[in-house]
């Protein structure tokens, strides 16, 4: 049995942010270990500019963001095992891994970082009708086909969901010398952010039809044609709104969910609403010494988020481990309650000894609403908001409370709400 101080599970860029901070806080013992055969995760894939500019304050692609903490965790010493697959995690810390060097792995951790990222839905989680024929890809997928593995998916290319991977594939294949021919959103509104739809469709005048969905996926061995159709306010096919697409590939950009099987099998609670570990302010899970962070507790945004994230967590994972805690055992914890138009916040638990001067709270919205108030309510009590001029789904949202303001609630629950 292999014995270490901190196990980090994912070498993408929440677990290399955990591991390196965790490393900064006095952790010598740490082993992060990751399934593909390098390090980096989905950033590797991303070759498109855009990351770094909250973090390190200038534009890079996803590798060179990968880089950048690649580079500073070879000047510590963190211990890497790649192209090896975990397939359990215990609630007593243990991890059981595989690999063809080392074969069948138990490692003991005194803390877990669980950094696993998510997957994309594919055509079978969303049923679309039809034929099954070849040129169905998931928009991650495709993205990998051609900027790692060197292959073209195709030429003339209808894209499903406008989440952002799909709006940047959209620009990715128009740039390659395919045809995208319009990108059909089941909602009244774009899953991604609002820069990648002027960047990504606009500047290339690539249609986005809202309130539509495919109906038909039509073809023998390839796809052949697409039937897109309009839907009423109950996501229906409305009949004889059928729009056809003569096109030879589909790529399905219709959501992330996080990759929580390993969490399930150590204990942790999920939050049905983000598919993701229930985490308290430091992103320690329900299980005491695991923590969760990235993807695999939300779907973020930015990369640069995903850092501060991680680094949260392995900072605090570095104080579990030196049984370092402000928070008294005995504290009440606070539910963090989602009000009216919010669809999950994160964290969902608070304990405010463990919290600085101030707690960030993120959270998603479920619609497109202008010049609103944010608030955090204590049963009837305010006790903090913010005025925002616009909020939309596909951007995640960050609400920065003083400590002294979650001091004063008065139950042991807040909600927060939009009004």
């Amino acid at each position: 049995m292999l014995i270490y101080d901190l196990v980090v599970i994912g070498g993408g860029p929440a677990g290399l942010a955990a591991a390196y901070e965790a490393w900064q806080n006095g952790v010598k013992s740490i082993l992060i270990v990751e399934r593909d055969k390098e390090l980096g995760g989905i950033l590797n894939q991303c070759i498109h500019n855009g990351f770094g500019l909250h973090y390190f304050k200038e534009q890079l692609t996803g590798p060179e963001y990968a880089g950048r903490f690649i580079h500073m965790l070879r000047e510590t010493g963190v211990e890497v095992k790649l192209d090896t697959m975990v397939l359990q995690v215990t609630p007593d810390r243990q991890v059981h891994a595989v690999n063809a060097t080392d074969g069948y792995l138990v490692i003991q951790a005194e803390a877990i970082v669980l950094a696993m990222g998510c997957r994309e839905r594919t055509r079978g989680a969303i049923s679309i009708p039809g034929d099954r024929p070849s040129g169905v890809f998931t928009a991650g997928t495709a993205q990998r086909y051609v900027n790692m593995e060197g292959y073209m998916v195709g030429r003339r290319i209808v894209i499903l969901g406008s989440g952002d991977i799909g709006l940047i594939m959209a620009r990715r294949m128009t740039l390659e010398g395919a045809q995208v021919l319009a990108c059909i959103e089941l909602m009244p509104y774009s899953g991604g952010l609002t820069r990648n739809i002027v960047q990504c469709l606009d500047d290339f005048n690539i249609p986005l039809y809202l309130s539509h969905t495919i109906t038909r996926i039509e073809g023998e061995g390839r796809v052949e044609r697409v039937v897109v159709s309009k839907v009423d306010n109950k996501r229906l096919p409305i009949p004889g709104s059928e729009m056809v697409f003569d096109c030879d590939t589909v790529l399905l950009s219709v959501g992330l969910i996080p990759e929580n099987e390993l969490s399930k099998e150590a204990g942790v609670h999920l939050d049905p609403r983000t598919n993701g570990p229930m985490v308290f302010e430091n992103m320690e899970t329900s299980v005491p010494g695991i923590f969760a962070c990235g993807n695999v507790v939300h779907v973020h945004d930015l990369v640069d988020f995903v850092t501060g994230e991680a680094e949260r967590a392995g900072r605090n994972a570095a104080n579990y481990i030196r049984k370092i805690s402000c928070a008294e055992e005995d504290e009440p914890e606070i539910q963090v309650i989602r009000g009216s138009h919010v669809t999950y916040t994160v964290p969902q638990k608070l304990r405010t000894g463990n919290i600085g001067k101030t707690l960030d709270i993120f959270f998603r919205v479920d619609n497109t609403y202008e010049d609103v108030t944010v608030k955090v309510m204590s049963g009837s009590k305010e006790l903090h908001s913010r005025k925002r001029r616009y909020v939309v789904p596909g951007e995640m949202e960050r609400l920065t409370v003083p400590k002294e303001r979650l001091l004063s609630a008065e139950e042991n629950a807040i909600t927060v709400l939009i009004e």
